[in-house]
């Protein structure tokens, strides 16, 4: 795991020469700015036109996988951040084929694939990547980014070249390049919890989205898909597949999904929840590693959030090397600007910031590689949004029936507020009676609605400024063709896994949560292989009445205590706006939502934040709509402190920029 930066000019540098050296500083300058992705090691390049940087966190290959590679014979060179996890058996294959393969370095195959088949390289790719490569003869330059989009890769355009990094940071280095905040972006995360890619948070900086390379040579600049996830039409689900045969090709493919996850030259651990997906995954490691496995975990003071006592059941079993770090409220507080910085985005929970004291624990004890269950609840339905979106539709058959509507209360068994509710007001909730089915977005209409109640808050510049824009309706834009001849299962799936997974789950909560502390989060689950099968998976045998992620407890069996297999899902959660509430909050929080600085941001209604800080100051608050305001009011605050305040205040980089060098 690592950190990329880079240029494309649109004219030369000549070696040696006032611009070579701008050029090789305003690397050295973006490198370091995203140094704690790779504290090991750090390397330049520049050749011609074309500027590469990389910042190292050895994992393979540690004597002979520095970076920037390059690959002489065939004039490539490569700035790499991720694994190649299938790296073994494709330099098999090119040695076969008569590669002259000089080191066991997962990049070097990069390099040797790409010279004999171009950017079609990256479908022979099984692993978590974003890569730069730059190639002198055809004088082209490819970006290229993973199936999932697990790792982050950012680009922005300056009059004199085009520019990229692992993260925004190293971008914000470059002279003329300032932080400012896009309000459409603000509107999507008040919605949808994240960006719609390739936006960002930052005005004129984008994503690379998942599953696309970029190719930029004289032909311009152009993005070009080569994977996205695909479900058979409705009428050609094959419901006769028998479940017991699934359920153990599901576990065989687990198996050695983890099993090329485990390839690394250091110690590799796993994160333990103690649910039911990052038990598996554990379970499968232990069959592989050979050693006493490192586990972590969070625990937490809130019995509402804590798993501890499925932890401990599981570090039993397993045999492993447990270790725990317990988050107070007060310690999401202390780490939380530091999480915003991070995170390059305003959230709108505070998930992220247990995950990034459990990196820091992580590093703490010596391990740079951990092994996690996401991803398994888009692939194999575990969340309760698909549940609830059955229900729903079943409700809607017969609005009236009291027995249909008492079904939303078994579907947020950790929520006491939902069993607590009549079953007609939680129809109307969840719009039973007015949703339209054949919406495409029916599924997450309930979220988003949820969500977009905290844009209560907007100030009134801000709602004038978005009059007109509707994020659902970009989202629902952005679906494919096909969307509409899937099983609703498969389109919430879809959902979930090109929107809220990439932009925020693996975004927020795990790339630069790890990566903050030098850590590299590992995604079995997301195997594309993985990924493949589950999508041909009958939604029956997915989701069976309502029990979540059926196939997957099934193939379970027998590797986990029975409590485990079969516990109700329990989503990772972290305490909300209770955590900057009561004595010992940082002062911090009081600065940033004070009238004073809401009106300079002019992003919310100074009076209306202040009755929400009033209201939360004792204990917190307890409805979705108002912890969803404050944390990501906060949030916002923090983003522009970091990126656009008394640090930045808008200013470009002091640096000359390329162009005007001689």
């Amino acid at each position: 795991m690592c950190g990329v930066a880079g240029f494309l000019l649109n004219e030369p540098i000549e070696s040696g020469s006032a611009r070579d050296h701008a050029g090789q500083a305003l690397l050295t300058r973006m490198v370091s700015a995203i140094a704690h992705r790779g504290p090991d090691a750090q390397g330049v390049f520049v050749d011609g036109r074309a500027g590469l940087g990389h910042a190292r966190l050895s994992i393979v290959d540690i004597a002979a996988g520095s970076q920037p590679m390059t690959l002489p014979e065939a004039g490539l060179t490569v700035s790499f951040n991720g694994e190649i996890f299938n790296h073994v058996e494709l330099r098999e294959q090119l040695v076969a084929a008569g590669c002259n393969v000089r080191t066991r370095s997962d990049t070097e195959v990069i390099l040797h694939l790409y010279a004999l088949m171009g950017p079609d390289c990256v479908q022979h790719f099984n692993g978590d990547f974003a890569f730069a490569l730059w190639d002198a003869r055809r004088q082209r330059l490819m970006l290229a980014r993973d199936r999932a989009g697990v790792r982050p890769l950012y680009h922005t355009i300056r009059r004199e070249g085009f520019y990229f990094a692992s993260e925004i940071k190293a971008l914000l280095q470059i002279p003329g390049v300032v932080a400012e905040l896009d309000p459409i972006a603000l509107d999507q995360i008040f919605t949808l919890w994240a960006p719609i890619a390739p936006r960002t948070s930052f005005k004129s900086i984008f994503e690379l989205p998942p599953g696309h390379i970029l190719l930029a040579d004289s032909d311009g600049r152009r993005v070009v898909p080569y994977w996205h996830p695909a479900f058979p039409d409705r009428g050609d689900v094959d419901h006769r597949q028998d479940e017991d045969t699934l359920a153990q090709q599901a576990l065989e493919l687990l198996d050695d999904a983890t099993r090329i996850r485990l390839r690394a030259d250091v110690p590799v651990g796993a994160y333990l929840s103690g649910g039911l997906d990052s038990s598996l995954v554990s379970a499968l490691a232990v069959r592989h590693v050979g050693r006493r496995l490192q586990t972590f975990s969070v625990t937490f003071d809130s019995p509402e959030h804590d798993e501890s006592a499925q932890q401990a059941v599981m570090t039993e079993a397993l045999g492993t090397e447990h270790h725990a770090v317990t988050c107070a409220n007060a310690d999401i507080a202390r780490v939380f600007p530091d999480v915003v910085r991070h995170t390059e985005a305003p959230v709108v929970r505070t998930a992220p910031a247990p995950l990034h004291m459990l990196a820091a624990h992580v590093r703490g004890n010596g391990c740079k590689v951990v092994l996690t269950g996401e991803g398994a609840d888009e692939v194999f339905a575990g969340y309760d949004i698909f549940k609830e979106a059955a229900v729903r539709r079943f409700c809607a058959r017969q609005p009236a029936s009291a027995m249909r509507q008492a079904l939303f209360r078994r579907l947020y068994p950790y929520l006491p507020g939902i069993r607590a509710q009549q079953p007609e007001s939680l129809a109307a909730f969840f719009s039973v009676d007015g949703a339209e089915a054949d919406d495409s977005l029916y599924s997450h209409r309930p979220r988003m609605r949820a969500t977009s109640a905290a844009k209560l808050f907007f100030s009134p510049a801000l709602r004038e400024a978005l009059a007109g824009y509707d994020a659902s309706e970009e989202m629902a834009a952005c679906l494919p063709k096909a969307f509409a001849r899937w099983h609703p299962l498969h389109q919430a799936q879809y959902i979930e896994m090109t929107f809220l997974l990439p932009g925020y789950i693996l975004s927020s909560q795990g790339d630069r949560m790890a990566m903050a502390h030098g850590v590299e989060g590992r995604f079995p689950f997301l195997d594309h292989r993985v990924m493949a099968f589950a999508a041909r998976v009958p939604p029956g045998l997915q989701l069976k009445g309502l029990l979540e992620k059926n196939l997957l407890r099934r193939a379970a069996r027998g590797l986990l205590p029975a409590d485990i297999a079969t516990r109700p899902k329990q989503p990772y959660r972290a305490p909300d706006s209770a955590s900057f509430a009561g004595q010992g909050t940082p002062d911090y929080v009081a600065r940033a939502l004070s009238p004073s600085a809401v009106r300079a941001s002019g992003l919310f209604n100074p009076a209306a934040v202040e009755r929400l800080t009033a209201k939360c100051g004792v204990a917190g608050v307890s409805g979705f709509r108002d912890n969803t305001a404050f944390v990501g009011i906060l949030s916002t605050q923090l983003w522009l402190d970091a990126f656009t305040g008394s640090a930045a205040r808008g200013k470009a980089h002091p640096g000359a920029p390329l162009s005007s060098l001689a």
